[in-house]
């Protein structure tokens, strides 16, 4: 099978299509044959390495798991002997994080009992690709951050893959949303019902005396101190981004001064969500929003568009 195989840490060039073999299912997995996925900021973090602690976990000098990706939208080709929730053809999205990554390649085998979901029907196979990622995340984070009716809910980075999900979700939760952006996409973002849109090369939404119960930051450029003061006495301040040494420092001694809350971190991942998020999609309260779409043979091309930081919502790889 084709696959994108990252041949060592650097430039977009050292991701090349190769054959490799195609796997077989055991047991207790289901071979998908892939027909989307996405690049995200993380695949080009680990492609680069960025920061260059990705050594230690995915490999000092090479990465140990040379085909990237997680999204995965596709249809099962074949099942185990075992596997009694899927069979052949049935149409699913999955991520496959938890199963060494792999998902920019023609098929992947993953375990039945993994984060793999029916597809949204009236979705594309890359619209359903490109749910999980910005989707995922975004819900884990702003239920960190206890989000509720009535709330004004603040999102930085509001034009990303997170970004375009957190504005949709803030609005499904009854919230007040603002988004903050470039002024090239503030019209998307109001497209997705943010009920206020900044221009940061404008404007700076910590001046206009305005206290957010959330401000959610998709990209980890806010300014740390103006957050936290345009926040709320309990609000939260919610960063989907590892915090690096003087932001977990300066979020815990926001804790100990105030009721405000700094969180930052992994999402945790869980089956339930994509459920979630799927049927949301399903009934049309939720969109994929999607930038481009490159077929395999592009996948160089779009991990440079990726790592330029300007694209809106997702970028898809088509595979099949």
């Amino acid at each position: 099978m084709k696959a994108a195989v990252t041949t060592s840490y650097g430039p977009p060039e050292v991701v090349q299509i190769q054959y490799v073999d195609k796997p077989i299912p055991k047991d207790n997995e289901v071979l998908i044959k892939i027909h989307a996925t996405t690049i995200n900021s993380g695949d080009v973090r680990l492609r680069k390495p960025d920061p260059a602690l990705v050594r230690l976990y995915f490999g000092l000098f090479k990465p140990k798991q040379p085909i990237l990706g997680v999204d995965i939208a596709g249809i099962v080709e074949a099942t185990g002997k075992k596997v009694t929730r899927f069979i052949a053809g049935d149409e699913v999205f999955a991520t496959s994080f938890e199963c060494g990554f792999g998902a920019h390649a023609e098929y992947k085998c993953m375990p039945e009992n993994g984060l793999i979901v029916s597809k949204p029907g009236s979705a594309t196979f890359a619209e359903s690709a490109a749910i999980f990622f910005g989707g995922h995340t975004s819900l884990h984070f702003l239920r960190k951050g206890k989000i509720r009716a009535g709330q004004k809910v603040l999102i930085y980075g509001a034009s990303g893959a997170l970004g375009t999900y957190g504005v949709q979700l803030g609005k499904y939760f009854g919230c007040e949303v603002t988004g903050v952006c470039s002024g090239a996409n503030v019209e998307l973002v109001k497209s997705l019902g943010a009920d206020h849109v900044f221009d940061y090369t404008k404007e700076d939404f910590s001046k206009n005396n305005i206290k957010y119960d959330i401000i959610y930051d998709t990209v980890g450029k806010s300014p740390f101190m103006k957050s936290v003061n345009a926040l709320t006495p309990k609000g939260f301040y919610l960063r989907a981004v590892h915090l690096s040494l003087r932001p977990m420092l300066l979020g815990l001694w926001t804790g100990w001064m105030s009721g405000k809350k700094v969180i930052g971190g992994v999402a945790a991942e869980h089956k339930e969500d994509m459920i979630f998020l799927r049927d949301l999609v399903e009934e049309g309260k939720i969109k994929p929003v999607i930038d481009k779409q490159y077929s395999m043979d592009k996948i160089a091309e779009a991990h440079r568009y990726v790592e330029q930081g300007h694209k809106k919502g997702n970028v898809v790889i088509t595979v099949a």
